[in-house]
């Protein structure tokens, strides 16, 4: 299903040619890191609108991200409780609410699915790390709670890291 071969090489082929569109100034890039968080756990930083891998050597990896809208935002600690590939999508209760005109389902490699080309679910509610069909929302207050990601960035992160990784979202 979502880990099929067929899924990988779409992936594969997606973040080619997401690493052509992209210039260096969006290039994930690593960092001095050392707020004691354990190697491999994800922090992501509402304010700075980044998210960070942490090596456990001092350093991370920091990727660009989307965050919630002002009232949307959220912070805690959470694990990644699941792992996809072109993912389909259905709008939150919430997501409905304020936009009716909404499908209820948004097949997976679809160009109008907002989770781009890999998610990954937090546990304990309807938010994940995904990538994105509306790239220029990276970098901004854009989503109803979720991390938004380049396509390239979240096929890049989500075969670093397992179900089970530590996600702490911290403003």
């Amino acid at each position: 299903m979502f880990g099929s071969v067929k899924y990988r090489a779409a992936l594969a082929g997606a973040l080619a040619a997401g690493l052509c569109l992209v210039g260096s100034a969006q290039a994930r890039e690593i960092v001095p890191f050392a707020e004691g968080m354990g190697r491999g756990s994800i922090v992501v930083r509402t304010s700075e609108r980044r998210l960070y891998l942490v090596n456990g050597d001092g350093t991370a990896i920091r990727y660009a991200v989307a965050v919630g809208k002002p009232g949307k935002q959220w912070s805690g600690a959470t694990e990644i409780d699941g792992k996809y590939y072109q993912p389909d999508w259905s709008p939150p209760r919430e997501v409905k609410r304020d936009k009716p005109w909404l499908p209820n389902l948004i097949r997976g490699g679809s160009p109008g699915n907002p989770m781009g080309v890999a998610a990954m679910t937090l546990r304990g509610g309807e938010y994940a790390i995904h990538g994105t069909n509306r790239p220029s929302s990276i970098g901004t207050f854009a989503s109803y709670g979720c991390i938004r990601m380049y396509n390239h960035d979240i096929a890049d992160l989500i075969e670093r890291v397992s179900v089970g990784t530590q996600v702490y979202v911290v403003r």
